[in-house]
């Protein structure tokens, strides 16, 4: 879809409950179909779908909010299209609280997350996502979109973590010193990260939100080296064989180990960081 496309023709094309679909609002996808009985409000984008609940004005959920969310989708379905080759249709479900958002994705908690992605759907987390500018609620959305597409089964989180990451700043237009701001005062501080970032890294527990900022820039500058250094179709091409056949494989065909990935990544956040 062109740009010209998503920039002048977002349209909301339905704002209905989701209850009584009209000939300008098809039926809800499956994966979002009953969340709130007759409570849903649906907002269509140019390619996006996104659902809520009727609320009060100034609440989540609000019509204008999601109109804002579904025109941000759209840009972040170009985006993720772009990197992948493929067309993407954002499906996001807008909850009215942080608990809500976990209950829906199956989690226990998501706290310092601003959306997590589960079962071809994003869902915000209003609270966090609330709080971030205009940038970075781009950046989360097309991050959790990477997700949604890409798919993460049989990969280390710093791979897909830091390949949603990568699809995220794409065109951001952020400098790496600012996008990875907690990573760059540890590099300046003169510590550098010794290993790439393992599932502990990434736990949002909310006990420790600067490291698990600094797990994410790691992991994204791990990509971001890999597609520096060899293409963007190269590292993408690596995702796809990571995920048919395991990163050590993957790594191997550019004639990497996770070792020697992992010394090259260490000078690379010096280079970019310090």
């Amino acid at each position: 879809m062109s740009r010209r496309a998503a920039i002048v023709s977002v349209l909301l094309l339905a704002l209905a409950p989701a209850s009584a679909p009209t000939p300008d609002s098809p039926v809800l996808p499956a994966e979002v179909r009953g969340l709130w009985g007759d409570g849903e409000v649906v907002v269509r984008g140019a390619r996006s779908v996104v659902v809520g609940q009727h609320t009060a004005p100034g609440e989540p959920g609000e019509s204008s909010e999601l109109g804002d969310i579904a025109r941000r989708a759209d840009r972040a379905g170009q985006r993720v299209s772009a990197v992948l080759g493929r067309s993407v249709r954002p499906l996001v479900v807008v909850p009215s609280s942080a608990s809500e958002a976990a209950r829906l994705a199956g989690v226990g908690r998501v706290d310092g997350l601003a959306a997590v992605a589960d079962r071809g759907r994003v869902i915000i987390v209003p609270e966090f996502f609330a709080k971030l500018n205009s940038i970075g609620k781009d950046v989360v959305l097309a991050h959790e979109l990477t997700h949604v597409v890409a798919g993460t089964d049989r990969l280390p989180p710093w791979l897909y973590e830091g390949f949603a990451d990568y699809v995220g700043y794409r065109d951001s237009g952020l400098p790496v010193r600012t996008a990875a701001a907690e990573l760059a005062a540890e590099v300046r501080a003169g510590r550098l990260p010794g290993e790439l970032p393992g599932p502990a890294a990434f736990a949002a527990d909310g006990r420790d939100p600067v490291r698990l900022a600094r797990a994410y820039q790691e992991a994204w500058l791990a990509c971001r080296f890999l597609a520096d250094r060899f293409g963007e179709r190269t590292l993408v091409g690596l995702y796809r064989d990571a995920r048919a056949g395991g990163v050590d494989r993957a790594l191997a065909a550019l004639g990497l180990s996770v070792a020697t990935l992992t010394a090259r990544w260490r000078d690379y956040v010096r280079d970019q960081l310090a």
